[in-house]
């Protein structure tokens, strides 16, 4: 363990004289600053180990030579505060050094779906929106809006939107599936608890080297935008419709004014697309049946439910259940993803199957 964080040290300084070297290439920038962020907190970690070994054989020496009783106890007492400090960051580094999935620098694209309750699982589905919004904004992530079909009643029939920022894949991975919500829904007249369910699908944003779309293969069309209800909010054809010949996906971007920008975000959400289809396959093929905390939960399993009654919410892959329903839809999705990610890693180091 300690030699691949030697190596990793050291790749890290390199990586900071290079960006002190005076270069300019844009892309060479951001690809080192990329690279640096992912390292930082692993060379921060070891940096701390390695000073904290440091004190300790420096209160071993003295112990062997010190005579008097008072500071050597006070000695005693500070290297057993060290051996447990060490203990803690070694603890840390393993889970640092765990292999990471390729994909949790990216940028992501989302789609929330209404599915079962009609209405309600519409208007759910604009709440799961409202949620994520709060959680990009406190973590200073951007959302771009890509393509927004609105429900009769409210919320959103469907939704697609990019999610941009630092290790955003890393943390919204775990939100794909079916979100099950308990309430009395506003189109209820008898007071009565309804059970309605939104799917959520979250892809990491692949770049156009990564995976080679040929435009030959894409059908391109322009239609109309439209608002709440279908009612047409631009009279010009600046909503875009790719479809991927190949594969048969169908996409649409219609939220910008401009036909130009509409089709860039539809051609990201289609390579995504793309590549989603072809992650799966390959999963399905290596026998792989993504359980709870395998990176990307399947889209057809109830992840968590949303009990408004009762102010909880229960994630059912690690059977965590929490009364701060309120709280969770306010962003904090912290408080149910951090322990997803504890016990992922958990898994891990136990080399377990997950």
């Amino acid at each position: 363990m300690f030699d691949r964080l030697k190596v990793i040290k050291e790749t890290y300084e390199k990586i900071q004289e290079k960006l002190q070297s005076g270069i300019t290439d844009v892309k060479e920038i951001t690809k080192l600053m990329k690279e640096s962020r992912s390292l930082e907190e692993t060379v921060e970690t070891y940096d701390n180990y390695l000073e904290a070994e440091k004190q300790l054989n420096d209160i071993k020496e003295i112990l062997e030579i010190e005579e008097d009783q008072t500071f050597i106890e006070a000695a005693k007492q500070e290297a057993k505060e060290l051996t447990a400090k060490l203990e803690e960051l070694e603890a840390k580094l393993k889970i640092l050094l765990l292999p990471k999935d390729p994909n949790d620098d990216k940028d992501v694209i989302m789609e929330i779906k209404g599915a079962a309750g009609g209405d309600e699982g519409n208007i759910f589905a604009g709440d799961l929106f409202r949620m994520y919004s709060k959680l990009a904004e406190a973590k200073g992530w951007k959302i771009s809006l890509l393509n927004v079909s609105h429900g009769a009643m409210g919320g959103f029939a469907s939704i697609e939107f990019s999610v941009s920022g630092d290790s955003v894949y890393s943390y919204l991975k775990y939100e794909s599936g079916v979100h099950r919500v308990q309430r009395v829904p506003a189109t209820e007249s008898q007071g009565r608890v309804h059970t309605s369910t939104a799917v959520v699908l979250a892809i990491p944003e692949q770049d156009e080297i990564e995976y080679d779309v040929k435009w030959e293969d894409i059908r391109f069309d322009t239609f109309q935008s439209s608002g709440a209800g279908g009612q047409s909010v631009n009279t010009t054809y600046s909503a875009v419709r790719l479809t991927h010949i190949p594969t048969g996906i169908v996409v649409s971007s219609q939220e910008e004014r401009s036909q130009h920008e509409n089709k860039d975000r539809a051609y990201k959400l289609l390579v995504a697309r793309i590549y989603d289809k072809f992650l799966q396959e390959q999963m399905e093929k290596e026998g792989a049946n993504r359980k709870a905390l395998a990176g990307r939960g399947d889209r057809s399993e109830k992840i968590r439910t949303y009990n408004y009654p009762q102010n909880r919410v229960t994630d059912h892959r690690i059977g965590l259940t929490l009364n701060r329903l309120d709280v969770i839809m306010e962003g904090r999705i912290d408080l149910i993803i951090d322990p997803l990610i504890n016990e992922y890693q958990k898994r891990q180091l136990q080399g377990e199957e997950i």
